[in-house]
């Protein structure tokens, strides 16, 4: 009996085209992103009506991005071992199993339940997703797919915050509708990878692939060190941002509309998938020094908005920041991955997500603590003072390294 190998573009009897393939899991990282940020504009609703504290709220928000952290040392190159469409109908499958417990859930653990089985799903597709859209890029396009990994996830985020606070302004049983609208899209999503060809071929190997890794080349330590405090300030800011981002702009603004938590996620998201864009052709220390000084100002601003209870400073500050976690961090990563050897560079990139992710989890859970005992705005306040210095930090650091000579030219 003949049979038909599972490479990378090859048709194997699916029915989608490669450009079909490249839009569909395109359109899948924006809806995981979505997600993710979906709950973003709800929370304050559920602090209404658990009557739970800032620091339950954040621990909420927190153990989302460990559990995705957690997924992604571990199944984040599972894919590779057993291919590429088992594991993504897996991750699409938890991930509508977790929307149905949002949609369920009645309490604070069953939201905690919930936010973790999404971290867990979001790893799984993020390791898939990255490597899937690099199998399908065009060979007359190269650094599309490479393009699309860095930009869709912030357009995600900013649709996912946005598009929930629309539905629960204006839509009845809030916590629900949000939920069933991306459930559906996820299974619709899980019809068309059923349809898709694989593009992986199987190495075998998958429990021991399932060990976390995490490297650091002796060639990237100083780069690391330089980088880690802008990578650290924006991911930071994104956490705050995305768990009281919220609850600190109704209470600056005095405004009770539930559209101002999607608006404030929207300006910092949607700046920073605008300015990797436009990055995408400056080298990678313009990329980040830049970045990096718009992190700096932009929180600068912020801050002042937070003084000052300025609206306009408020959200033009909010997207300059936006500007600096975009740039910056995209800088960052094309200034380091370059200067590991090719079969070093995931163990690299893994110990920078780890870096990335540490700092937009368990900055939010600290800030959570501090709301308690010392107030919303003085935290907000202190917060911001922090992003700004680790950028002032990145900043100076930037100014003072020397390129390396050694290192290769690109990624």
């Amino acid at each position: 009996m003949a049979t038909t190998s599972a490479l990378p573009g090859r048709s194997t009897g699916a029915r989608l085209s490669r450009r079909a393939a490249f839009m569909l899991q395109s359109a899948i990282l924006i809806t995981f992103m979505a997600a993710s940020s979906a709950p973003t504009p709800l929370y304050g609703v559920y602090q209404a009506r658990w009557d739970f504290s800032p620091i339950t709220l954040t621990v909420v928000f927190g153990s989302y991005a460990v559990a995705l952290l957690a997924a992604l040392l571990t199944v984040g190159s599972l894919s590779d071992h057993i291919g590429r469409r088992p594991v993504l109908l897996g991750a699409l499958l938890l991930e509508a199993a977790a929307m149905l417990s949002f949609g369920l859930a009645d309490d604070v653990e069953a939201l905690l339940v919930a936010r973790i089985l999404q971290g867990v799903a979001t790893g799984a597709a993020m390791g898939v997703l990255g490597a899937g859209l690099l199998d399908l890029e065009h060979p007359g396009f190269p650094g599309r797919g490479t393009l699309v990994n860095s930009v869709t996830p912030m357009i995600g985020l900013a649709l996912g915050a946005l598009g929930s606070s629309v539905l629960v302004e204006w839509l009845p049983a809030p916590t629900e509708a949000v939920y069933v609208v991306l459930m559906v899209a996820l299974l619709v999503q899980a019809l068309g990878v059923v349809h898709s060809h694989e593009t992986a071929q199987p190495l075998g190997g998958a429990l021991a692939s399932l060990r976390p890794r995490l490297a650091l080349p002796r060639t990237a330590r100083k780069a690391v060190l330089i980088c880690a405090p802008s990578a650290v300030a924006s991911w930071a800011l994104g956490g705050l941002y995305l768990s009281l981002g919220p609850t600190v702009a109704r209470t600056v603004l005095g405004s009770t509309s539930h559209l101002l938590g999607g608006f404030v996620v929207l300006s910092l998201t949607g700046s920073g998938a605008v300015a990797v864009l436009a990055a995408r052709t400056a080298t990678a220390r313009t990329a980040m020094s830049v970045g990096t000084l718009a992190l700096l100002c932009g929180v600068g601003v912020t801050l002042f908005g937070i003084q000052d209870g300025s609206a306009w400073a408020f959200f033009a500050g909010t997207m300059v920041a936006g500007v600096g976690f975009g740039a910056g961090f995209a800088g960052a990563l094309r200034t380091v991955l370059p200067l590991a050897a090719p079969q070093e560079r995931a163990g690299l990139l893994a110990t920078f997500y780890v870096i990335s992710y540490l700092a937009f989890s368990v900055p939010a859970v600290v800030a959570g603590v501090f709301v308690v005992h010392v107030g919303l705005l003085a935290t907000a306040r202190g917060y911001a003072i922090v992003v700004m210095a680790l950028a002032a930090t990145a900043l100076v650091g930037l100014w003072v390294q020397r390129p390396s000579r050694s290192a290769p030219s690109s990624a």
